[in-house]
């Protein structure tokens, strides 16, 4: 009897911890994504900021005669720390788009399906998704996960990043220096490539990857 329950028990749990991502509906980021987002996202800010043409004043001193020194805005270290400040954030303006396998189910804006299932609420049909309508549009396990994952990443590669902007920013795109050449040095790097089918790379949506 006793061995009858261990065996019992043994099954039970080989199949509540061999549970993939996949069996919980769920599809979390790997490395590559997620430095491939990050690399987007940072590099998109930088050109925001960038527009600038304004002269900054650094140091400081106690009389105010001594002459501060002036750096241009687009080349200072104020103009990366702002551009970083939050960058992770951004993630979470970005949606599943689970009729999509490769990394391009990451990106911004409603996917078709839940497109597909608003419209069929605005005509009236009770959708039943198992969580409460007002919650379709929260930000997904995957995609907080992902914010996650973008934080620890930056923790680690800041200085890499800093080298870039600094030197190497203009010549080298970050999903390159960043992604490439460190981050994915041993590993697959096969998400960087990835865009939308029929997309060209000078033809590609700002909300998509």
């Amino acid at each position: 009897m006793f061995l009858h329950k261990l065996i019992i028990f043994l099954l039970i749990c080989k199949y509540t911890y061999s549970k993939t991502e996949e069996d919980e509906g769920v599809k979390y980021a790997n490395r590559c994504e997620v430095c491939k987002i990050l690399a987007v996202e940072l590099e998109g800010r930088l050109a925001e900021t960038g527009k600038s043409h304004d002269v900054i004043e650094l140091g400081y001193s106690v009389d105010d005669v001594k002459p501060k020194k002036k750096t241009v805005y687009k080349k200072s270290e104020l103009r990366l720390v702002e551009s970083l400040e939050g960058i992770c954030d951004r993630i979470l303006e970005y949606n599943i788009h689970k009729e999509r396998e490769d990394s391009t189910r990451f990106a911004k804006g409603m996917s078709q399906t839940f497109k597909t299932l608003h419209g069929l609420v605005d005509k009236g049909v009770k959708v039943e998704l198992g969580i409460p309508y007002e919650l379709w549009d929260n930000p997904s396990a995957e995609i907080t996960n992902m914010k996650t994952q973008c934080e620890s990443l930056l923790e680690l590669y800041e200085a890499d990043i800093e080298y870039w902007y600094f030197n190497h920013q203009g010549d080298i795109q970050l999903k390159q220096y960043l992604c490439a050449d460190r981050v994915l040095k041993k590993g697959d790097k096969k998400c960087l490539d990835e865009q939308l089918k029929g997309e060209t790379s000078s033809k590609k949506s700002k909300n998509e990857l």
